[in-house]
């Protein structure tokens, strides 16, 4: 993979000015190198990543654009988007004069959600070209690029706007001159997606049965403002998606077979896509287990994740019940994919891949603290429709450390899934005793070094007579030695209580005043036996 990302601002603004953004302050490079997108937090430390766009949600009057601007420009950002109208006179202004930066204005009416997905699926159109050859075309051109480009030749061929669509109605790539549609072909632009109730008109009105019965091009007046001729994308016989195209009328033989030429393009293109989505993530998972295993390929398998360039932790997440549940293997595949795009959105040099029986993340980040917020956030949002937990490691200053990272979290994991913590999320200092009474029963296993002791002799007595003496003792220890409140504890007369208190230390040869045996006693009723 390469180290130097290979989108420019000019192709941004190529193929997302026309709708979304324009220039509002500063000269805007073409040639500017571009390498991720940022959300902007006042709140939080920012994230380092040069060449970013940066994305000034919620910055609103001169002032604050201007330090969003300066902030931006000390980051190493190459451009920032800002709502617009934009105040360009004044301290902006002066702003991006002194720092060089390009400030780009948002349309009104598109979401801070919908411009970051365009700018980072514009971003990963080309770093698949990157992965190991696999996304690249047979005459070595970027093969998501050559989307966008299609859409383009296509929009000049026909004399209208294309969009390339899969079977659901989202856009995959779209062409220049989407002003010239009407305003269902913008909204479609502006969500990424056609809308719900679109969709709907034209399931109604046969037009799906239509484009996916036909080998041709199909003619649609009536659906929208303007009409439509859109033909069916097909790899043999599966259909792929399909290529619209808004139109003056019907199209002549001459733009009817370049449609045909433009669909089978765009088949190849989405079945290498394709191919190469699985290639990428296949390779990232390898990338990611070669960083947390640590040894000499670690540092270069972090550069080329770009986890290089500051702290972070690790983090493990498995999904918790019956390991031959029907539905846990999947379960589990739906929550690593939720975790991956949810952290993808916090900081967009995150790598997550399932390796094993958890799924493992790193995240940049400044603090463990704030790893755990992340992690506490994502699980409150899948709520208690999948029972997952996750461990966090701690704060590795740089690439080598990450593999100690991620044994805390494992750690942590371990406890979680165990039930010994009724957390959902931790980190291992939050749960370091109940991990190495997990570790003292792996020893115990290990060794077939199951201690005698007091609770021993307990245990064999009660399995023996049928007796609760066992429960008494943790009951008391529980309540430091408070009688009403253990024997309310396990509901027995508090009479009742001392005496099976009085025969349990005769049972067990223990002396209840003695501060070490009861430590020791304590211990032992938190082990669990071999097996157990």
């Amino acid at each position: 993979m390469s180290d130097q990302p290979r989108a420019v601002l000019g192709r941004i603004l190529t193929d997302l000015g026309t709708t979304l953004i324009e220039v509002v302050a500063g000269e805007a490079d073409p040639a500017r190198a571009v390498s991720g997108v940022l959300i902007q937090d006042p709140l939080d430390e920012p994230a380092r990543l040069p060449g970013a766009v940066v994305l000034g949600v919620g910055i609103y009057g001169a002032e604050p654009v201007a330090a969003l601007v300066e902030r931006a420009a000390g980051l190493g950002a190459a451009a920032v988007v800002v709502r617009s109208p934009v105040p360009v006179d004044g301290a902006v202004a002066r702003a991006a004069e002194r720092t060089g930066l390009t400030v780009l204005g948002l349309t009104r009416g598109a979401s801070w959600a919908q411009v970051a997905a365009l700018l980072r699926s514009l971003l990963a159109v080309d770093e698949l070209g990157t992965v190991g050859g696999v996304g690249e075309a047979g005459g070595g051109e970027p093969l998501a690029g050559d989307l966008f480009a299609l859409a383009n030749a296509t929009a000049g061929l026909l004399g209208g706007p294309v969009t390339v669509e899969d079977r659901s109605g989202r856009v995959l790539a779209f062409s220049n001159w989407q002003e010239e549609g009407d305003d269902d072909r913008i909204a479609t632009i502006l969500d990424r997606q056609v809308s719900a109730e679109k969709l709907r008109l034209l399931e109604e009105r046969g037009a799906f049965h239509a484009l996916y019965r036909s080998e041709g091009p199909v003619y649609l007046d009536g659906v929208s403002a303007k009409p439509r001729v859109a033909i069916a994308v097909r790899a043999g016989g599966e259909i792929l998606g399909s290529i619209w195209v808004v139109v003056d009328g019907p199209l002549s033989e001459d733009r009817t077979q370049a449609l045909h030429e433009a669909a089978k393009v765009a088949a190849l293109h989405l079945l290498r896509q394709r191919t190469g989505l699985d290639a990428e993530r296949r390779l990232r998972a390898d990338l990611l287990a070669t960083v947390l295993e640590g040894g000499a390929h670690a540092p270069q398998a972090a550069v080329r994740l770009g986890l290089s360039a500051q702290p972070a932790c690790v983090l493990a997440l498995a999904v918790t019940g019956e390991p031959s549940a029907p539905d846990r293997v999947a379960a589990g595949h739906r929550v690593a994919e939720a975790l991956s795009l949810h952290l993808s959105a916090i900081h967009p040099r995150t790598a997550a891949a399932a390796l094993g029986g958890a799924t493992y993340a790193v995240l940049p980040t400044s603090s463990d603290e704030q790893a755990l917020r992340v992690a506490e956030a994502f699980l409150g949002r899948i709520g208690s429709r999948v029972p997952a937990v996750i461990g966090i490691g701690r704060l590795a200053a740089r690439p080598a450390e990450l593999r100690r990272s991620r044994a805390d979290a494992d750690r942590a994991l371990r406890v979680l899934g165990s039930g010994r913590s009724p957390r959902r999320a931790a980190r291992l200092s939050d749960v370091y005793a109940a991990s190495l009474l997990e570790e003292l029963t792996d020893r115990m296993a290990a060794e077939d070094d199951l201690p005698d002791g007091p609770v021993v002799r307990l245990r064999a007595y009660d399995a023996q007579h049928h007796t609760a003496l066992t429960e008494t003792l943790a009951a008391w220890l529980s309540t430091f030695g408070d009688v009403i409140a253990a024997s309310a504890a396990v509901h027995v007369h508090p009479n009742t209580f001392r005496y099976r208190l009085k025969r349990l230390a005769v049972v067990a040869g223990l002396d209840l005043n003695d501060p070490e045996a009861r430590f020791e006693a304590m211990l032992q009723l938190r082990l669990r036996a071999p097996g157990a």
